[in-house]
């Protein structure tokens, strides 16, 4: 494991982390802005509790103190609330420099993962090719830093209020091989149902940590790995619609796009993507320990 240890340092990767033989990397973002107030942290620890049961460490990222921090304390991830800056790539070095408490997206997380040398991580859903794209021109910063970074990411496929054919074609471009645990579909989030064929199915964490090896030795960077939610929450789709609209009427874009709509659903659902949201982001974390114990 990389990561300087001097007070100069920008990266500070925590003593278990760095001595630890299998780590799951985990994002920030799902704390501070993907759950209401106070249920992110309990989700971010049972994610980690997860990763722990299988055996192996959890390395949660996020910019604290004016450095970035891989591995955290309960009391430093209690730290990331919805006030804590959104940082993708572009954004870790101005969270370092100006202090700003920055909670890494999956696109931030896997920049730190290169730079310190962690290959898998857990996540909810990854980002991608917005709704109705060019107009807004939004691809999320996750494609691309995937693409670059040798690293396997765990996710219940691709997030649901995107374009999920648009972004498997821009991942197909930029090769990055997408994986379906035990589906030959992609998940969609919430629902394991409905969506594109996916281009290669495993069956077990030991075949994904196999293809991955073999991936990497061919000079490939990352590869996602789509696990459906074990409780399909099917027909979601038309308050996904409402949801959008409602950030269209209010002028929602950019980065604020995605927790506006998950807050919309979680309001509008009777609670019940919020409970899926919850479940299916600790199984990720879950499969990707397991995957990184394959290795």
């Amino acid at each position: 494991m990389r990561g300087e240890a001097g007070s100069d340092a920008v990266i500070v990767v925590s003593d278990e982390v760095r001595e630890a033989g299998a780590v799951v990397a985990l994002e920030t973002t799902l704390v501070a802005h993907g759950f209401p107030a106070g249920d992110g942290l309990a989700v971010g620890l049972e994610a980690e509790r997860r990763v722990r049961a299988a055996g192996a460490v959890p390395a949660t990222v996020g910019v604290l103190g004016g450095k970035i921090r891989v591995g955290l304390s309960e009391d430093e991830l209690a730290r990331f609330d919805a006030n804590a800056r959104k940082a993708g790539p572009r954004d870790l070095a101005a969270c370092v420099v100006q202090g700003a408490v920055g909670a890494t997206t999956v696109g931030g997380t896997l920049a730190v993962c290169r730079a310190v040398g962690i290959r898998f991580m857990g996540t909810g859903g990854l980002g991608g090719v917005h709704r109705g794209f060019p107009a807004p021109p939004d691809v999320s910063a996750d494609l691309g830093e995937l693409a670059r970074t040798k690293a396997l990411v765990v996710s219940a496929g691709i997030k649901s209020l995107l374009d999920v054919p648009a972004t498997l074609e821009v991942l197909e471009t930029l090769g990055v091989p997408v994986l379906g645990f035990r589906t030959d579909t992609v998940p969609l989030f919430y629902s394991a149902h409905g969506g594109p064929p996916v281009p290669a199915r495993v069956e077990s964490a030991s075949e994904t940590a196999r293809l991955a090896r073999a991936h990497w030795e061919l000079g490939g960077g990352g590869l996602l790995l789509a696990r459906p939610p074990d409780d399909s929450l099917d027909g979601i789709e038309p308050l996904i619609e409402e949801a959008l609209a409602a950030a269209s009427r209010e002028d929602v874009t950019g980065q604020a796009v995605t927790p506006f709509v998950l807050t919309y659903l979680h309001e509008h659902s009777g609670g019940r993507t919020l409970q899926a949201n919850r479940d299916l982001v600790v199984a990720n974390a879950g499969l990707a320990a397991e995957v990184a114990l394959s290795q």
